[in-house]
């Protein structure tokens, strides 16, 4: 690449797309590829441009555009795609269906590290809809040297995927409230309703609601007869808290399920419990999933019915970010609750 002056360049073709800014709005003015003619020369002057740069062929320099798009393919996983060109030397990557975005973090910081490379997406573990921008990858200058792409690629390569967006899986689910008010009719149960909502939200088979007096027993069998109807997903909500006579943190523990987490770094929904029975999750809702728009529960479903394992390092870097500041209008994912560190 060599720099001309404007005057000189006539004829020339430009090897980068050349920004200029019209009123409020900033946009490609000449594409890269474009022949300067002899009419450019007053716009390129009104946009700030004395020189422009010319493509000059060195084998240890690779352009902005391919060494942007030779990195994104080699990023870009199952359910994420790219252009297949540039704008302004970036390449822009899409979801290809809802679902989870999944980033391998360390991979990203390994190859932002890298000279000149700069990838900037949203955050890992975030609920996404079909076509959404997850991100952009771009080097900084025109041109970077060969062993930089080598170098990003080596990454890339290594650690596939970097950037995926797992599919939800349509798990059976049965949904089980407990508490003697409830079952007997001395209160008015509100959990249904939103259960099914959140469940709905990602195409869940509901296998059915269960209504259980707090009996030890009763609630076992409602967690066998689900099991037995191949319930992969069972949630358990009401008797959260640490009074001993809440029995649902009990009933979990002796159903022989290898329990996760009990109470998690985040509010609302510390008393969230996560179970492993055989290969049905078991949740213990807190009921702050009852009047609270957003809950730790609403930061864990994506990653159930997106197939991830739980185990309790997940929990531990929640609560910087863990605590919802319940904005009048709640934006969540879109915020950093849950995003943690």
């Amino acid at each position: 690449m060599k720099k001309i002056r404007i005057e000189d360049a006539v004829g020339q073709t430009l090897c980068h797309d050349m920004t200029g800014i019209s009123g409020a709005k900033k946009g490609v003015v000449f594409s890269r590829g474009h022949v300067i003619c002899q009419t450019d020369i007053p716009q390129l002057l009104d946009i700030g441009k004395s020189h422009v740069f010319v493509w000059d062929a060195d084998e240890n320099e690779v352009h902005e555009s391919d060494a942007a798009l030779s990195v994104a393919e080699a990023t870009c996983g199952f359910g994420v795609r790219h252009d297949e060109t540039t704008a302004e030397g970036k390449v822009l990557i899409y979801s290809e269906h809802p679902g989870l975005f999944r980033v391998n973090s360390e991979a990203l910081q390994a190859i932002n590290s890298v000279g000149d490379y700069t990838i900037a997406c949203l955050p890992g573990m975030i609920d996404v809809p079909d076509a959404a921008k997850l991100g952009g990858i771009r080097i900084v200058p025109l041109v970077t040297k060969r062993e930089h792409v080598d170098a990003a690629l080596r990454i890339a390569e290594k650690n596939h995927p970097i950037f995926e967006v797992l599919q939800y899986k349509k798990l059976k689910c049965g949904v089980i409230i407990t508490g003697s008010e409830v079952f007997y009719g001395r209160i008015e149960d509100r959990f249904e309703s939103v259960m099914r909502s959140k469940l709905e939200k990602y195409g869940a088979e509901i296998l059915g609601v269960s209504k259980c007096p707090d009996e030890l027993e009763k609630i076992l069998d409602a967690i066998d007869t689900f099991k037995e109807q191949g319930a992969e997903l069972i949630l358990l909500t009401g008797g959260m808290s640490v009074d001993p006579d809440d029995l649902t943190p009990s009933a979990i523990r002796a159903s022989g399920a290898n329990v996760v987490t009990h109470g998690m770094p985040m509010q609302p929904g510390n008393m969230l419990m996560l179970a492993y029975l055989d290969n049905t999750v078991l949740i213990g809702v807190p009921s702050a999933s009852m009047h609270s728009i957003v809950t730790s529960l609403d930061v864990f479903l994506p990653r159930i019915f997106a197939g991830i394992e739980i185990n309790p390092d997940d929990f531990c870097g929640l609560g910087e970010g863990g605590f919802c500041s319940g904005c009048t209008v709640c934006n969540f994912p879109r915020c950093y609750f849950g995003r943690g560190r």
